[in-house]
């Protein structure tokens, strides 16, 4: 009866520490949570990039899936997607969602960013189109 008695101890003791172990990972992920920036101070990006008729959309093209693929490794990238119009094959578009102003306003000075936009600027057939935006809630 004893030899139970000690299975059944161990096997509650165990229970209570795997729930422990459980309650305090838990507790870690709602503190990380926390930290991270509130749905509303994200930012929402939209930028039109139309490159000139005369230049090669594929040139555009390549550069913009380049420039996706650099940014969404940038820290506080939530979501980063490229559009082309089904119809003008060298208009595109670009959504942004960025964890708050901070993390888009680091992405606009980082290197790979500057190169872009320097590598585009000659295709280009007019100024960008950027446009921030919080969620309306």
């Amino acid at each position: 009866m004893s030899v139970l008695k000690k299975l059944s101890l161990r096997g509650f003791l165990s229970i209570l520490c795997a729930l422990g172990v459980i309650l305090a990972v838990g507790i870690s992920l709602a503190a990380v949570k926390a930290q991270e920036a509130a749905p509303g101070d994200r930012i929402y990006v939209v930028c039109h990039v139309d490159v000139a008729p005369g230049t090669s959309a594929a040139s555009g093209t390549k550069m913009l899936q380049q420039y996706v693929v650099d940014t969404r490794k940038d820290k506080g990238a939530i979501r980063i997607e490229s559009y082309v119009q089904i119809d003008r094959t060298n208009h595109f578009s670009v959504v942004e969602v960025w964890q708050d102003r901070a993390a888009f306003e680091a992405h606009e000075n980082a290197a790979h960013t500057k190169q872009f936009r320097q590598d585009i600027q000659p295709l280009l057939g007019s100024p960008f189109d950027e446009r921030l935006h919080h969620l309306l809630e």
